[in-house]
């Protein structure tokens, strides 16, 4: 029961990503309002993330679980049936509140309900293990629905799901709560939205190569309340984001580690779902069956690197899974636009299950490094590294894929266009798409074959630009986390054996 919200809620991270062409041409959302439609969800769940938590010591973690499950079914119908990309924008942000208020609340009665240090174990180990499936799904299953239905089932599927997480939570769930819980710092909450949407902001009109002074000042304006929120921050004593665990040596690279690993996956993931279907000409059923074997081996290796990590330094585990991934991104930068489909494939299927130990073994070493008292904060920004790293590889790293595609696509788009085709055209390949069929054929045969040679060259500029984040990432991992010893049975059952005396 705890374990389908999260499965659920990761896959909704990530079932867009087929989707978003056939989403985009019936909606007539424009590159940036696409981009925002697909990562302020996550924006907005690793925002609250902490604030949700803190609410669910305070009025219930299943109180909180079952009003963030009916919010999610209620907007998701809503979203399902809405035909205008703002709105789109607006439900998605929703959705990504009502999806914060769940995973904190998940994790909180886990530690309530399995008491048992082995058992609990066991919980999260199932939990996380859900997450890493969830993740992994989100496309297969969006492209599965979109070849049956349209891309509004993508939404209508997390409505039959979350009714019975209503209907089962009160049967099968404890409630708990802390009177005594801290009350949620709504400032904090307040500058942390204010620092992140206008830097996104910022960097996404930046990319659309129009007048640089309004992104150039939002990017400022975001700057200036981070600068806010972090003092806000250290001067606490009951922060919302404890930033003093940065001190810590481990807990700061272990974080650093999963931010940079998810912004080097986030948007390569949208930009290969989408170059399988708009380059490639695949559909959404067929592009999800070319990455389900990358997802398959993805749940494989996020299972055993938790049992490697009890025989190998988890640091040197990871440092490996990274240099790997930055492997299959340098595959993927040499991607072309024709005959380009099995390098594409063999680079994902190389670097996506080569980020399970990063997913796996980070969090652990965050929680494991702080002290006990401080370990769910340590949990909180863990998991808020993780989901906001995703948002900000689709916001910064696909940016850089859509600077790319409109200056290309300036100067090779053919003469003869009509200017409604043409701004399209330059906005988006799904507009050079949805346009060509009614051109005449050679026109439109021009029209897509320098759209998709631009796309692709977007493609390879963002690969080279996630194999260097990559490698740092590793680089960081092999020079800051090798330290950590193996998490040996023996010294796992050692600390179960003291936590029950």
């Amino acid at each position: 029961m705890l374990a389908l919200p999260a499965l659920l809620l990761f896959m909704m991270l990530t079932i867009l990503f087929l989707a978003i062409p056939q989403l985009a041409t019936d909606l007539q959302s424009s590159h940036t309002e696409t981009l925002w439609i697909t990562d302020i969800y996550g924006f907005l769940m690793a925002g609250f993330l902490v604030t949700m938590g803190t609410l669910g010591d305070r009025f219930g973690h299943r109180r909180l679980l079952m009003t963030g499950a009916a919010t999610f079914a209620v907007v998701s119908l809503i979203a399902a049936n809405t035909t205008d990309p703002q709105l789109m924008i607006l439900w998605r942000a929703v959705l990504g509140v009502a999806a914060a208020t769940q995973m904190p609340a998940t994790l909180g009665l886990i530690f309530t309900t399995f008491t048992e240090p082995r058992q609990r174990g066991i919980a999260v180990g199932v939990w996380s293990g859900a997450i890493s499936v969830g993740t992994a799904l989100g496309p297969v299953v969006g492209g599965t629905l979109l070849e049956l239905f349209s891309w509004r089932a993508a939404f209508l599927v997390a409505v039959p799901i979350m009714v019975v997480v209503l209907v089962g939570a009160p049967l099968l769930l404890p409630d708990n709560r802390n009177p005594a819980a801290k009350r949620p710092d709504l400032i904090s909450v307040a500058l942390s939205l204010a620092t992140l949407l206008p830097i996104v902001y910022g960097i996404k009109e930046v990319a659309r190569g129009d007048s640089l002074g309004p992104p150039l000042a939002a990017i400022t304006v975001g700057a200036a309340f981070g600068v806010w929120f972090f003092r806000r921050q250290l001067r606490s004593t009951d922060p919302l984001l404890d930033i003093r665990l940065f001190a810590n040596r481990t807990i700061s690279a272990a974080l650093g580690v999963s931010l940079l690993s998810a912004i080097a996956l986030g948007a390569i993931y949208l930009l290969v779902t989408q170059h399988l279907q708009l380059v490639e000409g695949l559909s959404p059923l067929q592009a999800g069956l070319w990455v389900l074997p990358a997802a398959a081996l993805l749940v494989v290796v996020s299972t055993l690197s938790p049992i490697l990590a009890r025989r190998v330094r988890p640091g040197l585990l990871i440092a490996v899974g990274l240099a790997i991934q930055a492997v299959g991104y340098l595959m993927i930068s040499q991607v072309g636009s024709i005959d380009g489909l099995a390098m594409l494939l063999t680079g994902f299927i190389v670097l996506y299950p080569a980020v399970a130990p990063s997913m796996a073994l980070t969090t652990d070493m965050v929680v494991g490094s702080a002290p006990p008292h401080k370990a769910g904060a340590a949990s909180g920004l863990a998991t808020t590294c993780s989901d906001l790293g995703i948002s900000l590889g689709i916001a910064v790293i696909g940016s850089i894929g859509a600077m790319v595609y409109r200056s290309q696509a300036s100067q090779t788009l053919p003469a003869g266009l009509s200017p409604e085709v043409a701004e399209a055209s330059l906005d988006s390949l799904g507009g050079a798409v949805s346009a060509a069929p009614d051109l005449p054929d050679a026109l439109g045969a021009t029209l897509l074959a320098a759209a998709r040679q631009a796309f692709t060259n977007g493609l390879n500029v963002a690969a080279g630009a996630a194999t260097i984040i990559a490698v740092a990432a590793a680089w960081l991992a092999f020079t800051r986390l090798r330290h950590i010893p193996p998490t040996h049975p023996s010294t796992a059952a050692s600390a179960d054996d003291q936590a029950l005396t």
